[in-house]
């Protein structure tokens, strides 16, 4: 039998056939065991090294001592606005919301102390903001049961129409919300801060009450503007976790171009995607890498490349071979953003950037089956996996009005990931249906340029009187306002 051992053939020679066997399976498999220990040191290793610029974790999970880039050198320009940038003013309120006027005349020249009388017809204008101190204005109804002389059936009064059957109106109930939905406020610190500013005083439960009356009012416009999700010619995706009766849920957030809707679902499938977007044919869909997306045409998807430009940096970090593919990647969607950032200014035409997009494609698709090729497993596998989208890279430079990274739907789920991290997640299904629909109505609000308090009072005031609630859905896009 074939020496397999380190040692010399003649000292292998004098071990017996029958040995020499059992010993040569004991050495190959000891080989193969060696190999699959040196394979899952190195995974762990190179689990060690990712962080937010190699991967999707979050920067909140990054260590304390990973080195960032540094920052740039001081310009050396005095603090505040520099020369010819445009001044910011605070628009000043017109004469009919002064609460006063008051006139500031000078007595005497300032230089012979001659007295001095008449008006300036243009004077100098300086206001001053103030807030009221705020309480609350308590509204009585005293309900008067009166007994019939004829019969003695005791009849009761009835509250006039529109007034709610609870203590508290629909503009305090959408300034309760508010603070819940928008600025991320635990029932706790909104029973404090209505005692702090309001001087009014309320339970922790009463405030869960009113979220649950407000998820119900809000139904019927957060339905609508799911539905209109799949209308849309373009649509941004993405999901997070969330904790729901201490069960890990899914946060899922779409976003159009006039909508930002929220959901949250008991999985990350495929199934709650389509079910989120619709089957509509033409539909570009922006989203990362993720197989609940696969079921997307690559020709009408776009996959993000602030996710891929984080796997070029993993490959990078890896070292050796891998490092030099990642550079090459890296590089050249340093290329691909220039070109988009000028495009996008009005700098450079349409026709020219596709032009150039063209040839940077076959020089991206090029360095990716080099990189299919590496020697580093994970690289290999990572290129293959771009190169099965390769199409859906490029979407951005075909189709006007997408754009190459999902961002805006990254930035849409940061407050709802903050607010988690504060809250711990929801209690229940009823405390998941608020926080889902106070996302959507505040997001959208806000994208559309809405006054998010006015909405909400208004919503609340027509679930009251049994009005329909207002949708969030403009007539049309002149009824946008520019946020």
């Amino acid at each position: 039998m074939t020496n397999p051992l380190p040692i010399p053939d003649d000292l292998w020679s004098t071990v017996p056939p029958d040995a020499q066997a059992a010993i040569a399976a004991v050495f190959v498999a000891m080989q193969q065991r060696h190999a699959d220990l040196e394979a899952r040191v190195s995974d762990l290793e190179a689990r060690l090294k990712l962080n937010s610029t190699n991967s999707s974790k979050p920067p909140s999970s990054d260590p304390i001592g990973l080195k960032r880039r540094p920052p740039a050198p001081a310009s050396g320009k005095k603090r505040g606005g520099q020369p010819g940038h445009r001044k910011s003013h605070r628009a000043l309120v017109p004469p009919e919301k002064l609460r006063q006027t008051i006139h500031c005349k000078p007595e005497a020249c300032r230089r012979c102390g001659q007295g001095l009388r008449g008006d300036d017809p243009e004077p100098l204008i300086h206001q001053v903001a103030e807030l009221p101190k705020i309480e609350p204005l308590v509204d009585e109804y005293r309900l008067h049961r009166l007994t019939c002389p004829g019969c003695g059936e005791t009849t009761c009064g009835a509250l006039p129409p529109g007034v709610p059957s609870g203590c508290f109106g629909p503009y305090l109930q959408a300034v309760l919300a508010m603070l819940a939905g928008a600025y991320r406020l635990s029932k706790r610190q909104i029973q404090q801060v209505s005692s702090d500013l309001f001087t009014l005083s309320i339970s922790t439960g009463m405030i869960a009450k009113l979220e649950r009356q407000s998820a119900a009012a809000l139904e019927a416009p957060y339905n609508e503007l799911a539905l209109s999700v799949h209308q849309a010619e373009v649509a941004n995706i993405d999901e997070t976790s969330w904790r729901e009766q201490l069960r890990k849920v899914w946060l899922w957030v779409t976003v159009t171009r006039l909508t930002t809707v929220f959901t949250i679902a008991k999985n990350r499938s495929g199934a709650i995607a389509r079910a989120l977007l619709g089957s509509q044919d033409g539909q570009v869909v922006t989203s990362d890498r993720f197989s609940a997306y696969d079921w997307i045409m690559a020709s009408w998807r776009q996959i993000c490349w602030a996710h891929l430009r984080r796997d070029f940096q993993a490959m990078i970090d890896r070292g050796g071979g891998s490092e030099r593919v990642g550079q090459r990647l890296l590089g050249l969607s340093n290329r691909l953003f220039r070109h988009w950032h000028r495009v996008r200014d009005g700098t450079v035409p349409w026709d020219q950037f596709q032009e150039r997009m063209s040839r940077l494609r076959r020089e991206v698709k090029r360095a990716l089956q080099e990189g299919s090729r590496s020697s580093c497993a994970k690289t290999a596998a990572t290129c293959f996996e771009i190169l099965k989208v390769e199409e859906g890279l490029w979407t951005f430079a075909r189709v006007r009005g997408v754009e190459p990274t999902n961002n805006v739907a990254e930035r849409s789920l940061r407050h709802a990931v903050i607010w988690r991290r504060i809250s711990g997640g929801t209690a229940s299904a009823e405390g998941s249906r608020f926080v889902e629909r106070m996302l959507t109505v505040v997001a959208t609000s806000r994208q559309q340029g809405r006054n998010v308090l006015d909405y909400l009072t208004s919503c609340f005031e027509a679930d009251r009187r049994g009005h329909a609630v207002p949708s969030l859905l403009p007539a049309s896009t002149s009824d946008i306002k520019a946020a």
